[in-house]
């Protein structure tokens, strides 16, 4: 956890994506980002090409992300859903196909709180599409990741991280599904995924990153009605966000920060919340608890998605 401690980054909870941005050439960069077509990742796309990036949008839904993309130029659309293994192979196998590398990967897609759904061989949707899907993706891409010296891989995960560890027992909630645990536990997976996966590719210059990106309503909030969201605090009695909500353009802010911020040059593995690296805590305070970030349980989380997934760059 020796990194795991603030850098005086100079941004915020306020900070946007275009403003972290400044002064950043991203020109002949090549970006992927998950979901790059709704909320936080709409966001996200826009403020990359802004500042010269190329980015490719792997869409479940492509006619959405062409509508909701129309007019931004430097985006490329292409079909995929995280939930099917073998659409996560056909995206990276045409990816790959032309030879080309990767210099920003931002694992944005996610799902929240959604019913009990089963995908692919009955794994739950929540941890198979926000973490397996991920975990096979960037293995897949793993060639075009190193090609160029290194990339920097961005994991999304969330404060949610702290509904719940790694359910060894019981990945698959086959006892008795919760909602906000399910999404507890793929939160805290994405993290692990980062701290293991910079272990690994760090001597080959790729780095990883996890972050929260803030508390933003986009449609990431789908699966829950708005007597829910009031009764969780996020909406005021006129069902507007109450005060200290981000918007889509804030929330992109750390996202990008960890994916091109040269203050993080030399840096890896960490977690990361408003545009700054967290604190480890265990109590109500911001920051990152202790087992989403531990090393042995990192590795271990690998060697279980390696062999849920059959994709594994280094086995």
């Amino acid at each position: 956890m020796g990194e795991q401690h603030k850098i005086g980054s100079g941004f915020g909870h306020d900070s946007t994506a275009d403003e972290v941005l400044a002064g950043i050439d991203l020109t002949g960069k090549l970006a992927i980002v998950t979901g790059g077509y709704s909320g936080l990742g709409l966001a996200t796309t826009k403020a990359l090409t802004r500042a010269g990036a190329h980015v490719v949008v792997p869409a479940r839904r492509p006619d959405a992300a062409r509508e909701a993309l129309a007019g931004v130029d430097g985006v490329e659309i292409d079909e995929l859903d995280l939930g099917d293994l073998e659409s996560v192979k056909a995206f990276a196998d045409r990816f790959l196909a032309p030879g080309r590398s990767v210099d920003i990967m931002i694992d944005n897609a996610a799902i929240m709180a959604s019913p009990e759904t089963r995908v692919g061989p009955g794994w739950e949707a929540q941890f198979a599409t926000n973490h397996l899907g991920h975990f096979a993706l960037v293995n897949r891409l793993w060639p075009a990741l190193v090609a160029d010296g290194g990339a920097r891989v961005v994991s999304v995960s969330s404060t949610g991280h702290r509904r719940s560890d790694i359910r060894w027992d019981d990945l698959e909630f086959r006892n008795g599904y919760e909602k906000w645990q399910a999404y507890g536990q793929a939160k805290t997976a994405n993290v692990l995924f980062a701290v293991q996966l910079d272990a690994l590719g760090k001597d080959s210059g790729v780095r990883a990153f996890a972050l929260h990106p803030g508390g933003i309503m986009t449609p990431l909030q789908r699966h829950l009605t708005r007597e829910e969201m009031a009764g969780y605090g996020w909406l005021d009695a006129d069902g507007n966000p109450v005060v200290g909500f981000k918007t889509p353009e804030q929330g992109a802010a750390t996202q990008v920060w960890a994916a091109t911020s040269p203050q993080l040059d030399g840096l890896g593995g960490v977690f990361c919340e408003d545009c700054e690296i967290a604190e480890v805590s265990t109590d109500d305070a911001p920051g990152v608890r202790p087992y989403a970030i531990d090393p042995a349980s990192a590795a271990r989380l690998w060697t279980v998605s390696a062999e849920l997934t059959g994709v594994n760059a280094f086995g």
